[in-house]
């Protein structure tokens, strides 16, 4: 039981009173601790619905799990046939019996034997359980059912006191006892008296819609303590009785920071490159065809591969043909079947009620305690109940999941493209990432695209990508943006060839000019070259004259001073010969 759902009660202030454990699933939870100890509870309900077998429920719990004797008072079957019947739940009657652990009854009543005359009291009744109570011990008790027992009364004053001493007379024994009887023509019993002298009234129900079966209970009172007041439907099958309760849908869940791969790298790319939180629930929506079961099995295959369990309930499909059909994609399930790490549980969902799917899908991941969940689909079970329901019993099965920390994979046929996206049920606001898988027609042709719709608590990608199924598994193309916007499939193909053509040509236009440019460097080279030649031709021939110019100008300096030199010779050697010519 959860502790938020307790009623909180201060030990030693109060008296408060105690309670006997059901040991039956819900029951406890809905009732806040079982039935009240010591007191008699009316058990009522029409033919069918299963009040023998609750009954004999809450007895057997008792005898094994509590420790607690019980006694069965049977007025219409005998004991023989009562331990044949509740075979059925895997319930070892006989042996409980040889341990003098449980007692059965049989006290024959025939209505057409009682006649009303003189007073009537139910000393003997006393005697016989007291005896059989006494022998064993019990601390339960059964009687099954009441109306046999005062079938031949009419006197109502008469029979309603005998009915507040048979419950009085129970409740100085100290046993904790059930009462079943049979619901009345407008009233919860046949006499309308026993609901008002009991002190805890459960009303069972089997109510037929649309061809299906559903059994619900209801607590209509309970003296002295809360309990829970809606009606919640409980299933019988051969593991027991169990009750849905409601209330059970909490939010105390934890929430993780972990990450689990989603199977595919591309996807995980789109998620951070991390993939989803570990006990979230993930919605893959889609039309047929769409891939959404093989979404679902890329990520029971990496779950496994981990090393970690996984459970994959199939509602349309044997486990035979996915792992056929999931070979095509590269993946290989059976190996992890033969490993123990997947279990297929394959059911038809119109095999019976919803109440009996949800059941089924507890036991079985408490039993096999897995690190994930594969619904496929969960919307195949709108053929076991309506919306409403549907709804209710999904929200039940992601709160039980999200309360064991398992990651949830829950698929939906459905069809729309984003901009309209929704699910028949109405469960896309209970999960925590929603993926939807859209066929795209162009050209002809069907293509998948992927849109990531919302993952809370992360950023992740908002581009539609094109979906491919690869015998290497699926891969998520980037996405193509042509001139008339996202392009997948042929479409796509001509565009990049397009793309690819214009893109050459524009290579090749390069490339020419290039080779232009080169061809122009190499003449401007050659310029250049013969420019550098001509240059240096100019410079050698300025050079050449420099040279020239310096060697005349050297040259006429010698030739003045020789001159010069000349001329002063010239002028010693006259000298001499004029002073002869003046002596004479």
């Amino acid at each position: 039981m959860k502790a938020g759902l307790r009623p909180k009660i201060v030990a030693g202030e109060l008296p408060v009173i105690a309670k006997s454990p059901t040991g039956i699933d819900g029951l406890d939870e809905v009732t806040f601790g079982g039935l009240p100890k010591g007191r008699p509870t009316l058990l009522c309900g029409a033919a069918g619905c299963g009040k023998t077998l609750f009954a004999m429920t809450f007895l057997y719990n008792g005898a094994v799990q509590f420790g607690e004797p019980g006694v069965f008072i049977a007025f219409e079957e005998h004991p023989e046939d009562l331990i044949k019947n509740v075979g059925s739940l895997s319930y070892d009657i006989e042996k409980l019996i040889g341990d003098k652990k449980i007692a059965v009854d049989h006290i024959h009543l025939d209505r057409n034997e009682v006649e009303e005359a003189g007073e009537y009291d139910l000393e003997g009744l006393f005697i016989r359980i007291g005896f059989a109570i006494d022998a064993i011990g019990a601390k339960r008790v059964i009687i099954d059912t009441i109306e046999t027992l005062f079938g031949g009364l009419d006197n109502q004053a008469v029979l309603r006191s005998e009915l507040r001493r048979l419950f009085e007379w129970l409740k100085s024994k100290g046993v904790t006892a059930i009462i079943t009887g049979e619901r009345g023509d407008g009233t919860l019993t046949r006499y309308g008296l026993e609901e008002y002298v009991a002190d805890c009234v459960i009303l069972l129900d089997n109510r037929v819609h649309d061809q299906l079966s559903t059994r619900r209970l209801r607590v209509v009172k309970y003296r002295g303590t809360a309990h829970g007041t809606n009606e919640y439907p409980f299933i019988i099958d051969q593991d027991g009785v169990t009750v849905m309760p409601i209330t059970s849908s909490g939010l105390a869940h934890d929430a993780s920071t972990e990450r689990v791969s989603t199977g595919i790298p591309d996807l995980d790319a789109m998620l951070e490159s991390k993939g989803y939180y570990k006990g979230s629930s993930i919605l893959i929506s889609g039309m047929a065809g769409s891939g959404k079961s093989t979404v679902a099995a890329h990520f029971a295959d990496s779950i496994c591969g981990s090393g970690q369990r996984c459970i994959y309930f199939a509602l349309e499909e044997s486990p035979q043909q996915i792992v056929r059909n999931m070979r095509s994609v590269g993946l290989d399930l059976q190996r992890w079947v033969d490993r123990g790490l997947l279990r297929f549980s394959a059911r038809r969902p119109n095999l019976y009620g919803l109440e009996t799917h949800l059941a089924a899908m507890h036991r079985e991941v408490k039993e096999f305690d897995p690190a994930a969940v594969v619904v496929d689909p969960i919307s195949a079970l709108m053929g076991a109940g309506v919306p409403g329901d549907v709804h209710s019993m999904t929200l039940r099965l992601i709160d039980f999941l999200k309360s064991r920390a398992i990651t949830a994979v829950l698929t939906n046929l459905g069809g729309g493209a984003a901009d309209s996206a929704t699910t028949e049920m109405q469960i896309s606001s209970l999960t925590d990432t929603w993926l939807l898988l859209y066929n795209r027609e162009s050209n002809g042709e069907h293509n998948r695209q992927l849109y990531l719709l919302k993952s809370r608590g992360m950023a992740h990608s908002n581009q539609v990508r094109e979906f491919l199924m690869t015998s290497d598994g699926i891969r998520l193309r980037e996405v193509y943006v042509g001139p008339e916007g996202v392009l997948t499939g042929s479409a796509r193909l001509v565009q990049e060839a397009k793309d690819r053509a214009d893109r050459r040509l524009r290579e090749q236009e390069i490339e020419r000019r290039a080779r232009e440019v080169e061809r122009r460097r190499h003449e401007i080279s050659l310029q250049i070259e013969a420019l550098k030649a001509q240059l240096a031709s100019e410079e050698s021939e300025i050079s050449y004259l420099n040279r020239d110019v310096h060697a005349r100008e050297g040259q006429l300096s010698a030739d003045r001073a020789a001159m010069v030199i000349s001329r002063t010779s010239n002028r010693g050697a006259s000298r001499p010969s004029d002073t002869r010519t003046s002596r004479k």
